[in-house]
């Protein structure tokens, strides 16, 4: 299961950890880091907003892609 992961794994775990962050202090305190950061609705805070959503998207495929792998028998 320990496998070598690719630099898009790793840009898509951040993103979506910057995503899960973001949305859990929108939800505790009601503060927008995103917008903060890139200011409200922007170009960038869009680019940002839809570039974690395709993060999770393909990290939702590699899970789905992992399960579907024959399990190995030691």
């Amino acid at each position: 299961m320990c496998k070598n992961h690719g630099i898009l794994y790793w840009i898509c775990l951040i993103l979506v950890i910057i995503g899960g962050l973001n949305w859990g202090l929108i939800g505790i305190v009601n503060f927008n880091l995103v917008h903060l950061i890139f200011g409200n609705m922007t170009f960038i805070t869009r680019l940002v907003y839809i570039l974690i959503g395709l993060a999770a998207v393909y990290l939702i495929y590699l899970a789905y892609k992992i399960h579907q792998e024959p399990k190995v028998q030691e």
